[in-house]
């Protein structure tokens, strides 16, 4: 799935120079970041004004050609984030209402949170054991979440496995 994602956004991308922007009504490009506390037990997540509902973190790249960038943004504009290592784990897509979305998801480990900037799209943020009820994407959670798992374990050594977390985002209690 990852490999198809990423040609279907590398092609959307060369047939739409417009991709970068929100405003594009066939698709456009975002980022997501899977969020952990430093001790890696707990998922930062946001809770957005406009859905009225928790989410993680991401955005539009709005303009930025570098999704990394983009995704360092969200994450210091989301959560006041001070300090965090991110780095990238794949391509994905998702199909809804008629446009395509075409993002980058990163996984970030939070060194340390600073105040929320005033008068943004988020109320509040919490690390959560367990994932809350009022998702904004529950239908997308599940599946970024395994994508991380499954790039966690890429990042083992041979003998070791990244199962932090389970299936229902509970922390298993094991780092590797």
């Amino acid at each position: 799935q990852e490999a198809f994602d990423q040609k279907q956004m590398l092609q959307f991308m060369q047939n739409n120079p417009d991709h970068l922007y929100r405003e594009n009504l066939v698709g456009h490009i975002t980022t997501s970041i899977w969020t952990v506390n430093k001790e890696r037990t707990k998922t930062l997540m946001v809770y957005h004004k406009l859905y009225d509902s928790w989410s993680w973190i991401g955005g539009h790249a709005d303009g930025e050609e570098n999704l990394c960038e983009v995704a360092l943004r969200e994450l210091q504009e989301e959560t006041g984030a001070v300090s965090a290592e991110i780095r990238q784990v794949c391509a994905y897509s998702v199909d809804r209402d008629g446009v395509s979305t075409y993002g980058m998801l990163y996984y970030a480990e939070i060194n340390e949170l600073g105040k929320l900037p005033p008068e943004f799209e988020i109320a509040e943020t919490n690390l959560f054991e367990f994932l809350p009820e009022n998702l904004t994407y529950p239908a997308i959670q599940p599946y970024l979440h395994e994508k991380v798992q499954e790039w966690l374990n890429t990042q083992s050594k041979a003998d070791e496995i990244w199962d932090v977390y389970d299936v229902n985002c509970k922390p298993t209690g094991r780092l590797h």
